[in-house]
């Protein structure tokens, strides 16, 4: 995935021969993804189970733009993801995944949903059972790079100290925490999507 292919793959998804807005110059942070690799693979099991969309950063692969609720079936090594949200034109839409550990040996998960390419899913800081703050940054030649940040909650509220634990978390990498949008959730939520759930 560190490669100029990536790149055109992208150049091409997006129609154009110039390089897309959310691939910037410069390189992924340095992440010490062994150590936090080494600690969750224990406890992978406890990862599983609902997590709601409580915020993310711009990005052009995510179709669910509210009410985004992901559900993680762990099968003992890999996760199975089916999530639901209403899309940017209004409609309910329901998408599948999978987040596998890396085919290449490297520290981290991949994901992968239906009609996307797989990307590295790496989780710089969970307690499992209240949120959950998730990292993915893609480098071509050194030279450019494309990230997503996402934070995660067991419920459709998160309180305030575990936002800011992911606020801190990110700041700790570099990650522009002004960059992130709020999804949102609500009661109007439990209604649009009661048919799927």
């Amino acid at each position: 995935m560190k490669s100029l292919s990536v790149l055109l793959v992208l150049v091409a998804a997006v129609g154009t021969d110039k390089i897309p807005d959310f691939v910037v110059p410069g390189q992924c942070p340095a992440i010490d993804e062994y150590k936090l690799w080494t600690h969750q693979v224990p406890h992978l099991h406890n990862y599983a189970g609902v997590w709601y969309e409580f915020a993310l950063t711009p990005n052009p692969y995510q179709l669910l733009k509210k009410c985004v609720r992901n559900e993680y079936v762990f099968d003992g090594k890999q996760f199975l993801i089916s999530s639901t949200g209403i899309s940017g034109f209004g409609t309910v839409l329901s998408r599948v995944g999978k987040l596998y550990p890396n085919l290449f040996g490297e520290p981290h998960f991949s994901i992968d949903y239906e009609n996307t390419f797989g990307a590295p899913y790496v989780i710089l800081d969970t307690d499992y059972t209240n949120y959950a703050c998730v990292y993915s940054c893609i480098s071509y030649n050194l030279k450019y790079y494309s990230d997503f940040a996402f934070v995660f909650s067991r419920s459709p509220v998160l309180a305030d100290k575990f936002v800011k634990q992911c606020e801190a978390v990110f700041k700790s990498i570099h990650v522009d925490t002004s960059r992130f949008i709020q999804t949102p959730q609500g009661p109007f939520c439990d209604y649009g999507l009661k048919k799927f759930l």
